[in-house]
Formats: C-alpha cells, structure tokens, sequence
C-alpha cells in the first residue's frame, strides 16, 4: 500500500497565519494532542482530535496556533491511491475523526493493521457542505479545548459567544456533526487515550482529572466512543514501538514508523 505514516510535533506558538507553505503530496492530518488553526484555499477550520484535515497539493496552506504547541499523527498517500479512493471527486478540507478512526491513527505507529486508513480515506470523499456560521462553532471548539470554564455548560458558553443557546446547539450540530455535550465528551476522551498511550494505569485517577463522575464513568464512554474498554486499549499500548527517529528542526519534530519508511519520502506536514 502507497502510504507512510509520521508524528509531526509542533511547538511553534504563533498565534498569527503563517506563510504560505508548498505541499508536494496528499496527507491526512489527524490530531493527537492540542488544536489549531488551519486555512486551505479560503476554507477555515480548528483541527482538534475530533477534526483531522487534508493537505492538497497546489492549494494554499496556511496555519496559526493560538492554542500553543501540537503533535500529530500524518498519513502521506501516494497518488495511485489517493485517486483510487476519491476516484478524482473534489474533497473538503476537514476530516471527521470519532473515537475509533482516533484510537486507529494512533495504533498505526505500533505497527496495527492500516485497514483503516483506507477506510479514513473514503471519508474525505464527498463531506456535504454546511449551513450556518462556521466561525461560531469553530470558536465554540476552541473554548473546549482551551478549557474556558463556561464551556463547560452549553447556556453560559453562549452567553459568552453572545448567541442564543439553541443557535449555539443547531450550528455546532450542523459543523461539527454531533452535539456540544458530545464533543465535550470526545475531548475527554482524546485525553483518556493519550494519557492511556503514554502508560496511565490508574483509571480511577484519570477519571477524576478527565471531568469523568467516575471510573466507571470513564469506561462507558470511552467504549461507546472507541468500541474498547480502557484496559483493552491499555493492552494494544503495549509492545515495542517499531519507529525511527528523525531530529527536531524549525520548532518541528518527525517519528516515522518503519515498517512504512521508505514507501514514500519522509516529509513533516508544515
């Protein structure tokens, strides 16, 4: 399969637009710590753990970081492939992640079955467009993230954004494709399973710092979302991670899993 697969970490903390930056091949971004903004050809969006983007080459691609430093799990794809799954329809920027194309990006590195790649692929294909104001619930996102303690509660964050609380509620549907209540709990999530990724064995403990009510809490949703109870995700952690490093440079570092190197160039995505 014409792919390879990268963590991108980023530390840069600009929080104005960048330069214009060439892309030379097709990539998925799917996000694994932190958000941050994204402008491709005039479309705008906050890429989070729940919002991956796509990188065309010959489109312009700008990014900001408001919200500090980010890592990233980036999928390369080689144009056989890329046209195979998008038979050349025209695709949008972002990328829908729910909880269990998540837990797949962030297997791939250990050497996990790609299949779903594929499968993120055909998403990408035909994402209908939306109605609304995209800005509110890109900012309604990014209050989440930043953990804004009235985004804690749908009613004060719109308080906040200035917009009624069932304008809030239908535009985030319309953008996000799920509820604020939802999305709230998919952050959540993310976190669970980086803190799980990164060795936390104390579900009880996570539970308390996630927001959870408690560890029992934490294991329904992080199944509904994933399909896997917590310490099944913990055992695919496990294991020996079959990588090569490549050195930090420009506030950007790449870990490329070897079992793709050398399929395709090894490139950071900015």
């Amino acid at each position: 399969m014409e792919f390879a697969v990268h963590v991108v970490v980023c530390t840069d903390t600009t929080p104005g637009w960048s330069a214009p930056r060439p892309i030379d091949a097709h990539q998925i971004v799917f996000v694994r710590r932190g958000g941050f903004r994204v402008r491709s050809d005039g479309e705008r969006l906050t890429a989070d753990p729940s919002l991956g983007y796509l990188l065309i080459p010959g489109r312009d691609h700008r990014v900001s970081h408001p919200m500090g430093g980010d890592a990233c799990t980036t999928i390369t794809v080689g144009d056989r492939l890329w046209h195979e799954v998008t038979q050349g329809r025209p695709v949008r920027a972002g990328v829908p992640v729910d909880g269990r194309l998540e837990l797949a990006h962030r297997l791939l590195l250990r050497g996990a079955d790609p299949e779903p790649l594929v499968r993120a692929l055909e998403l990408v294909a035909a994402v209908p467009a939306s109605h609304g104001r995209p800005e509110l619930a890109a900012l309604a996102r990014e209050a989440v993230l930043s953990g804004v303690p009235d985004a804690s509660d749908l009613v004060r964050l719109a308080r906040t954004l200035g917009v009624s609380p069932g304008h809030l509620s239908r535009t985030f549907h319309a953008h996000c494709g799920m509820t604020f209540s939802r999305y709230r709990n998919r952050v959540r999530v993310s976190g669970a399973l980086a803190r799980i990724e990164q060795g936390e064995t104390d579900l009880a403990r996570l539970a308390a710092e996630l927001g959870f009510a408690d560890q029992a809490h934490l294991a329904r949703t992080v199944r509904r979302e994933t399909g896997r109870p917590p310490g099944r995700i913990r055992d695919l952690f496990t294991g020996p991670v079959r990588q090569a490093s490549l050195p930090q440079a420009s506030g950007v570092a790449v870990r490329t899993s070897a079992w793709a190197a050398g399929m395709l160039p090894r490139r950071p995505a900015w």
